[in-house]
């Protein structure tokens, strides 16, 4: 499977809602674990980049465009 691309203000859709009901996240860092920041109630998570790739279901355009 290959590395998807992410950076630092990147937008995220997930496959899953977050318990608020958001499917849409910033990358705030990026490394072997992801942090991202949920749109919706602004909750802030450090994800394995792993299991983060494999719940992306598109990846936005910059939020800065």
């Amino acid at each position: 499977m290959p590395i998807i691309p992410l950076r630092p203000n990147d937008r995220i859709r997930m496959k899953k809602e977050h318990p608020c009901g958001g499917r849409i996240f910033t990358v705030i860092r990026v490394g072997s674990e992801v942090r991202v920041l949920c749109e919706t109630c602004k909750r802030d998570m450090t994800l394995d980049r792993i299991k983060l790739e494999k719940s992306i279901q598109q990846v936005l355009s910059d939020k800065l465009d």
